[in-house]
């Protein structure tokens, strides 16, 4: 099992923020250029400039792309680039439209995925996808791990399974990082229902009075950071189960912790 590494969970966590403060407009700024000489004299749906993936990663995922726009009518097209930029002259090459999406992979910037959407993409994969897609393959530690062709790959095989299931909300899948921040808020969420329902007079169990007083708060922290981001992304029980568990067990450390505190009767 890979250690944990708090510093990789926060820069996952602020990565998705700011991806999310700074998309202002999905089309790459490379492609304010144009370099038609760069451009193969072949039909392909795949440009590999930066030399990210292998002839045989090249050939198998080009086959793959060809054949997904046969089969679905979806235009998927590929361009890496690193000081080369065939720029906007791929998109009378590749004949761009409302039903295309083309990946850009560029390592000179923080996050090396950027796309350029067609708008009817939209009706099926909305805005909040595309940040969560960039974020989750795009990151450096992503590509330091995996390398930029897992980045291409997985991120296409991620668009290919939406657009064939009518369209996802979310990217499919639950890293392990993302994982552990809802462990976190669902635990935090629980602590903050057990303080809330610590009894405040003789005699008095569980406050349900406080604890729905605070429900707002402990809710959206276990059920919106907590639950929802696990059931919208896998039907594995497991993490679901730890989330669940995590946070009782936060509500009863919380509520039993007045005990712990309280001086023993040799000490009185």
């Amino acid at each position: 099992m890979q250690r944990f590494s708090w510093q990789r969970i926060f820069v996952y966590f602020c990565a998705i923020f700011l991806a999310g403060a700074v998309w202002t407009n999905l089309t790459p700024t490379a492609l304010a250029f144009n370099n038609p000489d760069l451009l193969p004299t072949t039909p392909t749906p795949i440009i590999d400039l930066a030399k990210s993936l292998t002839s045989v990663q090249e050939e198998k995922l080009a086959a793959e792309l060809d054949a997904f726009q046969t089969e679905t009518g979806w235009k998927l097209r590929v361009l890496t680039q690193y000081d080369r930029t065939p720029g906007t002259a791929v998109k009378s090459f590749w004949g761009l439209d409302e039903k295309s999406i083309l990946l850009v992979a560029d390592s000179r910037g923080g996050n090396i995925l950027n796309f350029s959407i067609g708008d009817a993409v939209y009706d099926l994969l909305p805005r909040t996808f595309w940040i969560e897609l960039q974020t989750r393959f795009g990151n450096l530690y992503f590509v330091r791990e995996e390398g930029e062709d897992q980045a291409i790959i997985q991120a296409i095989g991620s668009i290919e399974g939406c657009l064939r299931q009518g369209g996802c909300r979310v990217v499919p899948g639950l890293p392990r990082e993302q994982w552990i921040l809802t462990l976190i808020t669902s635990v935090l969420g629980g602590v903050i229902c057990g303080f809330a329902g610590q009894s405040r007079s003789k005699g008095q169990g569980f406050s349900w009075q406080w604890a729905l007083i605070f429900s707002p708060l402990w809710g959206i922290l276990f059920l919106a950071f907590g639950i929802a981001p696990v059931i919208t992304r896998t039907s594995d029980w497991l993490p679901l189960v730890r989330n669940i568990s995590g946070f009782l067990i936060g509500v009863l450390v919380a509520f039993l912790s007045p005990i712990f505190s309280r001086p023993s009767a040799s000490e009185n």
